[in-house]
């Protein structure tokens, strides 16, 4: 079983505009909304592959009540800790040739101790041998950045992979439970180690750094030049394949979908890095935050190489 979650979900409300343009009144000429969040990116990623998950959040008011509803219409079944006040809404505007956009991210409700402690609960209760945890986004205010360690020691107390996808104070304090995967950008692993990454052999050894911080495996992406992946033996590079972008945003959480889609199918970590590659791009390739396709993934996957990386 594979299980998400999501302590500072959203509204994703995306506008098109004809340009962007400032200090003037834009018009829109379409609009979506999407159920937006990290761990929410990543349930939509393994549906839209054919696999059953369950995603945990904090979530409240009207909006909390929009996301519980969409997500349970993709099939994709939730274990909702309900917060008063209302779960935040973000806020893109795009260009209509996909050429710039602007994201604006609310902060979110503020979550009391106790019903953090309710979470924790819950994901105790639900944690069993062998199952994959994906723990991903921002933490919403009043929760304190060992979170994200704190859940990690629960899931692989239990027996179960923990594969964790954050920032900041909250990625560095999580790293020290020694899940068995992160996933930091190329900026959050500079920051987090004080190294450059101005090029494949510099982010390679970040990586190592970050693993040797706890984390058993670090992949490291890097947008549309694919990623970095570094386990005990070796680092490894892969380009993303060739597609015509469309909007990059959430193709790094459909990224951490390929992985772990791959390895909960008992791939290993190397092809369940050639799938979340994939499944990255074909997002990217793909309008608003709409996630690719099964076909479209497997159609990228033959393209990307994945080369050993000598570390410096």
């Amino acid at each position: 079983m594979i299980f998400t979650v999501t302590l500072n979900p959203a509204v994703d409300r995306e506008l098109t505009v004809p340009s962007l343009e400032f200090d003037t009144v834009l018009r829109a000429t379409d609009w979506r909304v999407d159920y937006g969040g990290k761990g929410f990116n990543v349930s939509r990623m393994l549906v839209s592959l054919g696999t059953n998950n369950t995603s945990l959040a904090f979530a409240g008011g009207r909006a909390g009540e929009l996301l519980h509803d969409g997500l349970e219409s993709l099939g994709i079944q939730t274990e909702f800790i309900w917060v008063e006040g209302e779960t935040r809404t973000n806020v893109s505007i795009v260009a209509a040739d996909n050429s710039h956009y602007v994201k604006a991210n609310e902060p979110g409700p503020t979550i009391p101790v106790a019903v953090q402690e309710q979470m924790l609960a819950r994901v105790k209760t639900l944690a069993q041998p062998g199952d994959w945890w994906v723990l991903a986004g921002s933490l919403p205010p009043g929760v304190s950045p060992a979170f994200y360690e704190r859940l990690v020691n629960l899931i692989q107390g239990a027996g179960a992979f923990a594969i964790l996808d954050s920032s900041g104070k909250a990625l560095a304090q999580g790293c020290q439970a020694k899940p068995f995967l992160v996933k930091p950008n190329e900026t959050e692993a500079s920051q987090m180690t004080g190294l450059p990454v101005s090029t494949a052999a510099e982010t390679g050894s970040a990586a190592q750094a970050i693993r040797n911080s706890g984390p058993a495996n670090v992949v490291v992406s890097l947008g549309k030049a694919g990623a970095i992946l570094a386990d005990s033996q070796q680092s490894w590079v892969a380009k993303s394949p060739t597609i015509v972008e469309r909007n990059p945003i959430g193709a790094g959480d459909s990224m951490t979908g390929g992985i772990v889609w791959g390895l909960s199918r008992g791939l290993s970590l190397t092809e369940a890095f050639r799938w979340g590659i994939a499944s990255g791009a074909a997002t990217a390739s793909q309008p608003g935050t709409v996630v690719g396709t099964r076909n479209q993934v497997e159609s990228l996957v033959s393209q990307i190489e994945i080369e050993p990386l000598s570390n410096p």
